[in-house]
């Protein structure tokens, strides 16, 4: 056990995707509020977001061998349990060469081997389920520590029955920026920044950190649909390489007065702020996000995601009527034009989606992930 004078070390397990790794850094961002002279470093693989995004954070990152826990592997998938054998192996070398008092496990196929080395190298770990339906990785790995968290009280039920009793609801951990988000406080400026005019109706399109090509060509639907009208506009995220491709269709669709297309959105919070409605995907941090800003959305779930977990993200959202439902199939610029246009027409029934919102823990959930290492650490 840690004693005052020691320094904490902390190890997060996240990769894979931009859903697992960005609260990541939002709770090793917190441990280091709460203990400046923490030291946190994360294990991932060579293959995931994890290589470029973790260390521009400025955490150190050591990798494992690990293979998805993913049945499109075929007959390779039966290679898992050795894999994961070698994988925790190799965490529980990183761990104790970090003096790690913690563990955490985040998400995403190396969540798992650092939750596996924890248990072999016999220091505490805590997992982190960030998604309505848990992935394969966070079921195993929850199986073998009794501290798990998760970001939506759903999911409790797709765990084994033990985690999920004793699983604890803290929400999704954000990003500075968004967790600390007064929209109405940032709104003028916000939308002076994108060139919206003060009486405009701003759509924002957000296909997460590569776009979603469904999405982006709905939007241009609706960019030809209502190219003539002065009090809409429309922000879409493509995505850095159908950037170029969005922007000239645009201009020569006669549609540049009423959208704008821009390949990545550097500030999120100017984006919700300046933004009267999203239309988005599904994920686990896009939901927990719109849901503490009480931001009324569409959400059109990725089709393809395991156990169709975008759809069950979704219904945190829709189930209350925070959020409309969209089947990706179903979203094209006519059929949103159907929805959206009598949600533009009546800021009263925008005012009662942004109501039915719960915003939960999700603005503190990193702080609560944050406290909770440090009662593992005996601090």
């Amino acid at each position: 056990m840690a004693t005052a004078h020691d320094t904490l070390s902390v190890v997060v397990g996240a990769g894979g995707t931009g859903g697992h790794i960005y609260p990541g850094l939002a709770v090793a961002d917190a441990v280091r509020r709460a203990v400046p002279d923490a030291v946190v470093s994360f294990i991932g693989t060579e293959r995931g977001l994890e290589t470029r995004l973790i260390p521009e954070a400025g955490y150190r990152l050591h990798t494992v061998d690990m293979i998805p826990f993913d049945r499109s592997l075929g007959s390779r998938r039966f290679l898992l349990p050795a894999d994961l054998l070698r994988s925790g192996a190799q965490a529980r070398r990183v761990i104790e060469e970090q003096g790690a008092q913690v563990v955490i496990g985040m998400g995403g196929y190396p969540s798992a081997p650092a939750v596996l080395g924890a248990r072999l190298a016999r220091r505490p770990a805590l997992v982190h389920e960030s998604n309505a339906v848990p992935g394969r990785a966070n079921r195993f790995a929850s199986t073998l520590t009794p501290h798990v968290a998760l970001a939506f009280d759903r999911s409790r039920e797709h765990l084994s029955a033990r985690s999920g009793a004793r699983a604890e609801t803290v929400g999704m951990p954000l990003v500075g920026a968004v967790a600390g988000l007064e929209r109405s406080a940032l709104r003028a400026a916000a939308r002076r920044s994108y060139g919206v005019p003060e009486d405009a109706r701003l759509v924002l399109f957000n296909g997460g950190s590569l776009g979603a090509a469904r999405l982006t060509e709905a939007a241009l639907g609706l960019a030809r649909r209502w190219r003539a009208r002065p009090d809409v506009h429309l922000l879409i995220k493509t995505g850095p390489k159908p950037l170029a491709e969005v922007q000239d269709r645009l201009a020569a669709e006669g549609c540049g007065r009423v959208a704008t297309a821009v390949g990545y959105l550097d500030r999120m919070d100017l984006a919700y702020a300046a933004a009267d409605l999203v239309v988005c995907r599904a994920g686990s941090a896009t939901v927990a996000e719109l849901a503490s800003l009480r931001m009324p959305a569409v959400l059109v779930p990725y089709p393809h995601a395991p156990h169709d977990h975008q759809t069950h993200n979704a219904r945190v959202l829709s189930d209350p009527g925070a959020g409309l439902l969209l089947p990706d199939g179903e979203t094209t610029g006519g059929r949103l034009a159907e929805l959206i246009e009598p949600l533009l027409a009546d800021p009263a029934r925008l005012a009662a989606m942004s109501a039915a919102a719960d915003p939960g823990t999700h603005a503190i959930a990193a702080d609560l992930m944050a406290a909770w290492v440090l009662r593992l650490a005996g601090r």
